[in-house]
């Protein structure tokens, strides 16, 4: 989807100077932008003039530009529905909701390495960080009904730490995308495992799901639980326990 011809047009993360230094696999973290709408597609994000484009990588509110195209999409959704799109309080929504779906997808257009940026430092630390209860929102991509919750995300350094703060905007990376919990669970514990190699990655979700609460079973207290667990998180028993017991405290 041409997002008005400007695609990722974002600001480069800032130095923090010192002695920090930018650590990933062979030198570089692997793009995340290039994980297009589908879950295995590859290709690249493109703006409209067919060039790869530049990450938005910062995550925090920014103003959206609207998208005519999608406007247009949504006017006729109203019609469709028996709505008169041209109606006071429905005059200006088209343009609304084009702006808030693409507020909600911008994940599309971050990049895991310019999220992470300089912010990964050299520590012998060798025992569990976690970082629990980040606060999650996504859509889910059969209904386009949101989903929301939160992760519990850990890791044991293999030399190498990385900022706090990274680990809530790499949840957010994947979770400002059309999704499948699954999915998401995954990919954020993939993230942490190629940008750091650490020696385990554990992450936990729990959320609840629009498309089974206000729609078909309308099941209103249900919650959805998902894991993913790399290296000594999945190899090792007592690091696994230990995990799962502080993400459910």
């Amino acid at each position: 989807m041409a997002r008005n011809g400007k695609r990722g047009a974002g600001g480069s993360t800032p130095k923090t100077g010192g002695s920090v230094r930018r650590i990933g696999v062979g030198g570089t973290i692997p793009k995340s932008g290039s994980a297009r709408r589908s879950g295995t597609d590859t290709r690249p994000d493109r703006n409209a003039t067919g060039a790869v484009s530049a990450s938005r990588h910062v995550l925090d509110a920014h103003p959206v530009e609207s998208n005519a195209a999608l406007e247009d999409v949504v006017r006729r959704q109203l019609a469709l529905i028996g709505e008169n799109p041209e109606r006071e309080g429905l005059r200006n929504t088209p343009k609304r909701v084009a702006k808030s779906l693409l507020w909600l997808t911008r994940g599309y257009e971050m990049d895991i390495a310019d999220v992470i940026g300089e912010a990964v430092f050299q520590e012998q630390h060798d025992n569990m960080v976690m970082v629990r209860d980040i606060e999650l929102y996504s859509m889910c991509e059969h209904h386009m009904l949101p989903f929301f919750g939160k992760a519990h995300v850990a890791y044991i350094p293999n030399g190498r730490i990385v900022g706090l703060s990274k680990l809530p905007r790499i949840v957010d990376v994947y979770a400002r995308r059309l999704q499948v919990q699954e999915r998401l669970t995954d990919q954020i514990a993939s993230a942490i495992q190629v940008a750091l190699k650490p020696l385990g990655v554990g992450v936990v979700i729990e959320a609840y799901h629009l498309c089974m609460m206000m729609r078909g079973v309308e099941k209103q207290n249900s919650k959805t639980i998902t894991s993913a667990l790399l290296g000594t998180f999945r190899s090792d028993a007592k690091t696994r326990d230990e995990f799962l017991r502080l993400a459910n405290r």
